[in-house]
């Protein structure tokens, strides 16, 4: 080999150079998706407002946060939080408290006044939104951030939807709930309450608007075949909780069957014993693995005295007895009957065995189309086959809850903005996400999760306060504190400090690193410590 061939073999910029052989792969910084914001229906960068949450940064935090969520009061309340089941943490000690960040950070918003920054974009237009719950408001808000301006028609006496009608005050306080909503008309959002909407395109013409936005929710019961004698002691689950909400007078008697396991059937039956029945009992054709409901709604509902019969499903109602049979799983967890019978005792029955949506008023617009159980099909874009008209939430086929449905408002919004435009909006493409195998946590130590405190058992049932209570601004931190940056650097400095040859850079705070390539052998020192996984090495000949 010639000298020339040597220089050209050995040419820093290709290879490095120091004390090594010639570099066959290199160093890369790297942006992974973590697996919370990932999870996140409504797609909030958990992981940006978490850093600033714990660097004191309070009100930045919550403005990164309200950039794709209007509302982390709520939400840290009432979200079943998907993003910390999937948080990598869990495998070290516990999952980050994310739900009780964001709520010390939307209630600390409440009590200073703080205000969305945004610069709206010119030249919006006029969008009606139908239904003032979860997602009408968050397509509202985020519509107005984008330039336009929206009415809210609301066939109900206040907005909120399911989250005021449907989750009772001891989980989801009023006075929060309507501070969140005030924050959207502050920004501009007009909404008129007690006004049901029947001739859509009629309201589209008369109103000026340029698009339409439809979210009426899930409110009527599920409507299910029983024979009864005598049904007087029958009401649905939706209307016996929206009842109790206004104040309204009702009579259940001594004793109350709940009929269904879900969430809706869990708050009925919570409620019930606010209200000073004697017996409230839980009647459910599967078993406690196999429920609908979220287990704390169950341990909660236990903890308060409701009785539970599993495996059970009713065939017949006389007055007050109710004939049930009992029922076994078979090796799919699917119920089936066994042919024995059992009778249980009650004044009164409340069905809670799911909800529809009632989208009827739709069927007169050409081009709209229906799955068979109602709800609205929509495209990628949610809109429907009527142009311009658009929807969300727990009327088109998808989950159900408040998160979801409040995603569903931000991703319309931000197509009907693109429709208005006479653009395409296209997301940016996710990066890959990082799982809890590819962190090195050399630095490991347990720090267990934040512990909420509840309102005591002995105060629970005298009223409608919020059980489960906030954390401190020491908690908070600490909190936030626990997060591990999965997939993206915070510099730590493990990379600079490990490397052999001084070829790493440090740029500033909140600038990261760069290598020199000239001093860097390759070695992945570097990448083998990184906490995070931040750095990935890729081979010379993909780095070219």
């Amino acid at each position: 080999m010639n000298s020339k061939d040597m220089t050209a073999r050995l040419d820093p910029d290709k290879f490095g150079k120091g004390t090594g052989a010639a570099r066959s792969r290199r160093p890369v910084y790297m942006d992974f998706l973590p697996p919370c914001n990932n999870a996140c229906p409504a797609g909030e960068d958990i992981q940006a407002w978490l850093a600033l949450a714990q660097a004191g940064r309070y009100e930045e935090a919550w403005q990164t946060l309200i950039e794709n969520n209007p509302f982390p009061a709520i939400h840290g309340r009432v979200c079943y939080h998907p993003c910390e089941t999937s948080c990598n943490r869990a495998y070290t000690d516990q999952e980050v408290s994310i739900h009780a960040v964001e709520r010390f950070l939307g209630d600390l918003a409440m009590e200073q006044g703080w205000k969305p920054q945004y610069t709206p974009r010119p030249g919006g237009k006029r969008v009606l939104v139908i239904g003032g719950g979860p997602s009408g408001l968050s397509a509202a808000y985020h519509l107005t951030r984008l330039g336009h301006t929206v009415e809210i028609y609301e066939a109900g006496p206040v907005a909120g939807g399911m989250i005021h009608f449907g989750i009772p005050a001891y989980r989801m306080p009023r006075a929060e709930l309507e501070a969140e909503i005030r924050r959207v008309e502050d920004m501009g959002v007009k909404i008129r309450l007690n006004y049901r909407v029947d001739d859509v395109l009629g309201e589209k013409t008369a109103g000026n608007f340029d698009a339409v936005f439809v979210a009426v929710g899930a409110h009527i019961s599920k409507k299910i075949d029983i024979p009864a004698r005598d049904a007087r002691g029958m009401m649905d689950a939706v209307s016996f909780l929206k009842s109790v909400e206004q104040g309204e007078k009702v009579t259940l008697g001594r004793r109350v069957a709940i009929y269904g396991g879900g969430n809706t059937a869990m708050d009925a039956a919570r409620v019930a014993k606010r209200m000073g029945v004697d017996e409230a009992m839980i009647i459910y054709r599967r078993d406690r693995a196999n429920m609908a409901a979220h287990d704390f709604e169950a341990d909660e509902a236990l903890e308060e005295g409701v009785k539970f019969n599993w495996l059970r499903s009713i065939k017949e109602i006389d007055g007050s007895t109710i004939e049930v049979e009992i029922m076994e799983l078979d090796d799919k967890g699917r119920p089936r009957p066994t042919g024995r019978f059992e009778k249980l005792e009650a004044d009164s029955l409340i069905l809670a065995v799911g909800q529809e949506t009632d989208t009827g008023f739709l069927g007169r617009i050409p081009g709209i189309e229906f799955k068979a159980d109602g709800t609205v099909i929509v495209n990628a874009a949610m809109m429907t086959g009527a142009d311009g008209i658009f929807a969300g939430g727990d009327m088109v086929p998808s989950e159900r809850s408040v998160t979801i449905a409040t995603g569903h408002g931000k991703k319309a919004a931000r197509h009907i903005d693109a429709w208005l435009r006479g653009e395409t909006y296209r997301p940016h493409p996710k990066h890959p996400i990082v799982n809890h195998e590819a962190l090195q946590l050399w630095y490991r130590t347990q720090a267990p999760q934040v512990e909420q405190a509840h309102l005591p058992l002995a105060q629970r049932l005298g009223g409608f306060e919020e059980i489960l209570q906030g954390i401190s601004e020491h908690d908070a931190v600490y909190e936030a504190k626990r997060c591990l940056s999965c997939g993206n650097c915070f510099e730590c400095d493990g990379c600079y400090g490990s490397c052999p040859e001084d070829a790493i850079i440090k740029l500033g705070p909140g600038k990261k690193y760069r290598y020199d390539y000239a001093r860097c052998t390759g070695c992945g020192t570097c990448a083998e410590q990184c906490p995070c996984h931040a750095i990935e090495m890729i081979a010379e000949t993909a780095a070219r």
